[in-house]
């Protein structure tokens, strides 16, 4: 009897040692986990596209030069005319040129060489034609001008080739008809104004070629400009400058400072 409890018992045991060894084993089997859903960052983000962009009309093409369309029914001197503008009349001052002047009583202008000459060649070049007129910073002078650069045809790109060939203002210099006269703000054309004019006195053309009259009593001491109201000695380089129209001679110092002119800082005098 004793026998068969203690077998009863062992075999007690062993079960009891079997399930919990079994226990043991499925406790140490954990179920799989589902791996964590990594975070979708920005830049693992499929790049959102940018709609298209319509490709921009193309720019409209601006002409180079603006001008305005008229005709010229008179011509008052070398350098000012009258134009038929949009219905009205306009008295156009030329850009950059300075004419001789003829005689104005009624202004108290008297007539300079070379002044009638070139009126003749303006009235010959411009009356009664088709022009277009450009503008530059300032529109109008004191006297209510309109101021402008008159192109005998209309203009493409104002290369220098184009404003020789087709600007008024420029032929005039070119033939000896005008000296520059640069008045700020309109100053455009100005550098190849001093080119044309330099070759038309270099070449002796117009009245760049006309002699000055002799002053009496001899050689002349000092050259005064009319224009300018200064005046020189005859080797000085701004005397060389000096137009025939606007040539005046002094036979003393004290004469060219009795008549209003001041001494050139230049030659000293």
């Amino acid at each position: 009897m004793g026998n068969l409890v203690q077998q009863r018992f062992a075999a007690l045991v062993i079960f009891l040692a079997f399930a919990l060894a079994l226990l043991a084993g499925c406790s140490g089997d954990e179920l799989p986990q589902a791996a964590p859903q990594k975070a979708q960052t920005a830049q693992e983000k499929p790049a959102a596209h940018a709609p298209a962009q319509a490709p921009s009309p193309p720019a409209t093409a601006q002409p180079a030069v603006r001008t305005v369309q008229g005709t010229v029914t008179s011509v008052a001197d070398g350098d000012t005319v009258h134009v038929r503008l949009d219905g009205r009349d306009e008295r156009v001052r030329l850009i950059g040129v300075n004419c001789p002047e003829i005689s104005h009583s009624d202004l108290g202008i008297q007539e300079q060489p070379y002044g009638r000459e070139a009126k003749a060649y303006t009235e010959r070049c411009l009356s009664g034609r088709k022009v277009w007129l450009e503008l530059d910073a300032q529109e109008r002078d004191k006297y209510g001008r309109l101021l402008a650069y008159v192109w005998m045809e209309p203009p493409a790109s104002a290369s220098e080739d184009e404003v020789r060939a087709h600007m008024f203002n420029a032929r005039l210099l070119l033939d000896g008809y005008a000296q520059v006269m640069t008045v700020a703000p309109n100053v455009k054309y100005a550098d190849l104004f001093v080119k044309f004019q330099r070759e038309a006195r270099e070449a002796g053309r117009g009245l760049w070629g006309a002699a000055p009259a002799p002053s009496p009593g001899g050689e002349a001491l000092y050259v005064g400009n009319a224009r300018t109201k200064k005046f020189h000695r005859p080797d000085c380089r701004w005397a060389e400058e000096i137009s025939p129209a606007n040539r005046v001679e002094f036979r003393s110092r004290e004469e060219a400072i009795r008549q209003g002119y001041e001494p050139c800082k230049v030659c000293n005098l």
